[in-house]
């Protein structure tokens, strides 16, 4: 009985080219798996903080803006806040909403802008002369990786927190670009 050799071998190399193809198919499926992952963490982005971590306080009034920096941070997922600076730094490039409240009282305005890097975005101002006043505004932004995304108060005038809670800046991801 004769065997053919010949046979055998494109069969097995017919089998080896077979699945080393489909070996490499998985590794660039795997390969695609983590970078989704890696993606879906990075749109994971929202934070929420309020101006003082305990008791009440005003800040305020400074002869010039100033970043306020929201100490009590309740929501931070993604870690683009910066409790020690105010600074909300954008991680992915994409479209962010951001929303900001001052509250005050008495004959002093409250006011505060919302800034993207150095350029003034919006304001929340409110003044009259007596009682309680609050401000407040929102908007949508399209963000680069990095720039950055703050609150500043107006100069020459005052915001309050209390254990309410009043002066707040939240942002999150609506969508990557």
């Amino acid at each position: 009985k004769q065997v053919n050799h010949c046979g055998l071998s494109v069969r097995f190399l017919f089998s080896f080219a077979f699945f080393s193809e489909k070996e490499e198919k998985l590794k660039s499926q795997e390969t695609e798996i983590d970078q989704l992952k890696k993606q879906l963490q990075v749109k994971q982005v929202a934070f929420s903080a309020s101006l003082l971590d305990y008791g009440a306080g005003d800040t305020g009034p400074f002869y010039t803006e100033r970043t306020l920096i929201f100490k009590r941070v309740v929501t931070n997922i993604g870690n683009a806040y910066n409790k020690h600076t105010g600074i909300f730094t954008a991680a992915v490039k994409g479209v962010y909403h951001f929303d900001w409240k001052v509250h005050g009282y008495d004959n002093i305005r409250a006011g505060a802008f919302l800034y993207k890097n150095q350029h003034k975005i919006f304001a929340a101002y409110e003044h009259q002369p007596f009682g309680v006043v609050s401000a407040s505004n929102g908007t949508s932004l399209l963000l680069e990786v990095g720039d950055r995304v703050s609150v500043r108060l107006w100069a020459n005038s005052r915001t309050h927190d209390s254990q309410d809670h009043h002066t707040t800046f939240s942002g999150h991801l609506i969508f990557t670009m």
